[in-house]
């Protein structure tokens, strides 16, 4: 299994957006949720429209964890589901699967939409978790607060989350291509 990162160039995170709006709403939709909310891919593909339909906040209980959790939904997310969701039932889900009459996409196709993506911009290290870790890198490009971070995640410790998101490989390659092994002053 590969590794997968978080989308760390912004350009590239609205270019993936644009490319996936352009293809299928409710893959730009999928893209722009989890980048806005930080969830695991098994916990985003059970919302319903009922879910979010008039909601400012959404609980859900983690798949992964069995936690209870509150999430605001993030002011620029809010008109994104909104447009998405006009004409659509409650009870459908919000990332339904044309093949089925009331199901989700499974992982494994939220999976083929993103490598898609990640693909047509030459990313590979794409994968369902990329949505939770760029979500996570750019919080804490913003805000440089990795406890909030943890929590968020639900991680047990802020060294799996600093690794997580990607901000552990960012030191180290810093800090490598830092060294130098020249006597100061001898050129």
């Amino acid at each position: 299994m590969n590794t997968v990162e978080p989308i760390r160039d912004m350009d590239l995170v609205l270019d993936v957006a644009d490319y996936l709006k352009t293809k299928n709403e409710r893959d730009y939709v999928l893209f722009m949720f989890g980048i806005y909310t930080g969830l695991r891919i098994s916990d985003i593909l059970k919302f319903r429209v009922r879910d979010v339909k008039d909601k400012d906040a959404v609980y859900i209980r983690e798949k992964k964890t069995g936690k209870e959790k509150r999430f605001p939904i993030n002011a620029e997310l809010k008109p994104i589901i909104e447009k998405y969701i006009c004409g659509k039932r409650d009870f459908e889900y919000l990332f339904k699967s044309p093949h089925f009459p009331n199901k989700p996409i499974s992982r494994q196709q939220a999976y083929n939409i993103l490598a898609d993506a990640g693909k047509a911009f030459g990313f590979s290290s794409i994968g369902t978790h990329t949505l939770r870790k760029t979500f996570g890198y750019h919080m804490y490009q913003q805000t440089h607060d990795a406890v909030t971070i943890k929590e968020i995640l639900n991680h047990s410790d802020i060294s799996v989350t600093l690794r997580y998101i990607g901000i552990n490989q960012d030191n180290k390659d810093r800090a490598i291509r830092g060294l130098s092994f020249r006597k100061r002053g001898r050129g």
